[in-house]
């Protein structure tokens, strides 16, 4: 929704974080976020899926406990431009 009503071409998916190399591998998304819950999990992804060119965050606690996906999607850009940046 919140793409939608700032005009942005983005596909935005959940998924569970046990099936992420399926997911990588059928979807190839520019950015994953992983939800509060598997914060746990980031050292392993960030550390297989960064090196490929695929920001990794943890999605903050505050905006995922709000749905605050205006939030969460800035920071998704910002991941994107850093990206673009290097």
């Amino acid at each position: 929704d919140v793409a939608d009503k700032h005009n942005l071409p983005l596909e935005i998916k959940a998924f569970p974080d046990r099936n992420i190399d399926t997911i990588y591998e059928q979807y190839h998304p520019d950015v994953i976020l992983l939800g509060p819950q598997v914060k746990f999990k980031f050292n392993a992804v960030h550390a297989k899926y960064d090196p490929m060119g695929v920001p990794v965050d943890v999605i903050n606690l505050e905006d995922y406990g709000n749905a605050d996906g205006e939030r969460i999607l800035k920071r998704a850009i910002q991941l994107l431009k850093s990206k673009k940046e290097q």
